[in-house]
């Protein structure tokens, strides 16, 4: 993380001097964002319904609240539930002008990293592409029997008419409450939704309800060069273990891997890290644990995929399944378009 985020993102947990001094930009901002949504409530600005369910997956707090492992759980709860489902996202870093599919081979440099884990762990169509509205067609259109889209991340895209909004938070709530830059918040924290999922062992008084708790977890290690080997976390030991993460909160991560009973040392990378620099060149470790978003990554650079140090840990979202069957029924209670 760069010196001036770290010093943002602690100001942005109270109302200092600092905060305060931002706050005459931040009502501005708020009051953009909010004639914004104005516009394209009232139709000056047009929006498009689709002919299936859209449910959108975002937070309105910037950064990593663990949108990835919502959006995979989300998908396997609708074709438990009989869905056809379909994910379309903005793709970080992607290189495409135009909508492009994404599947677990794609490179994540051109769709960006978490399109291919979405891809490669619920082998549904993916389609990336900077507008969300021409991606949903996109998907439709190669896949006619789509019957919900699932887009991760887009709460702000309000081009695209959706049927269900679901904000993301994590234990850091919604820090001061002010939006930015005097705050952490891209929109009021007041503003709607139909669910609150909180990526946290407690749900924050201040969250909106309705709120459920969501809680990552993940028991084993995968070795990168070779998927099929194997460890429980609780069984992982070496004299020298240390644990990387190049994801938006990288000390959930860690926070994980220490309730586990994984003692290692930490290198927090910047979100979406590339490694075009190898950051474990320097490191002596004997494991070396990443987490799978990252791991999309390295498995396309040769040295980082055939490093045996390096060992994947994927996770699962838990939530109560209450979420799943109340969304499940407003998504077959929407009209037809």
């Amino acid at each position: 993380m760069r010196p001036a985020e770290a010093v943002l993102l602690k100001a942005w947990q109270r109302r200092g001097l600092l905060a305060c001094a931002l706050l005459p930009v931040s009502l501005v901002f708020r009051l953009l964002a909010g004639l914004r949504r104005l516009l394209y409530r009232t139709g000056l600005l047009r929006s498009v319904r689709l002919p299936v369910p859209v449910i959108i997956v975002g937070n309105i707090f910037i950064g990593g609240t663990g949108k990835t492992p919502l959006t995979i759980w989300l998908v396997r709860e609708l074709e438990q539930a009989g869905f056809t489902p379909g994910v379309i996202s903005r793709g970080y870093g992607s290189r495409h002008e135009h909508p492009t599919a994404v599947t677990a081979a794609s490179a994540p440099a051109d769709v960006g990293d978490e399109p291919v884990l979405i891809a490669a762990r619920t082998q549904c169509p993916v389609m990336v592409g900077r507008s969300r509205v021409e991606a949903a067609r996109a998907l439709l259109a190669q896949h006619p029997a789509i019957d919900v889209i699932v887009s991760d991340d887009g709460l702000q895209h309000y081009a695209l008419q959706r049927d269900i909004e679901i904000v993301l938070c994590d234990e850091r709530g919604n820090g001061n409450g002010w939006v930015l830059p005097a705050g952490p918040l891209r929109e009021p924290a007041t503003r709607r939704r139909d669910f609150t999922v909180v990526n946290a062992h407690a749900i924050p008084d201040t969250m909106a309800r309705p709120a459920y708790r969501m809680l990552l977890a993940g028991g084993s290690a995968e070795r990168l060069c070779d998927r099929t080997q194997t460890r429980p976390l609780a069984a992982l030991a070496a004299p020298r273990i240390w644990a990387a993460a190049g994801i938006g909160n990288p000390a959930r991560f860690f926070s994980m891997l220490e309730k586990a009973g994984v003692k290692a040392s930490t290198l927090a990378l910047p979100d979406h890290y590339d490694f075009a620099d190898n950051p474990f060149a320097n490191i002596e470790a004997d494991i070396i644990l990443i987490t799978e978003k990252d791991a999309v990554k390295c498995t396309q650079i040769d040295m980082l995929k055939n490093d045996p140090r390096l060992w994947v840990v994927p996770v699962t979202a838990r939530i109560d399944r209450v979420l799943a069957e109340q969304i499940v029924e407003k998504c077959r209670g929407r009209p037809t378009a």
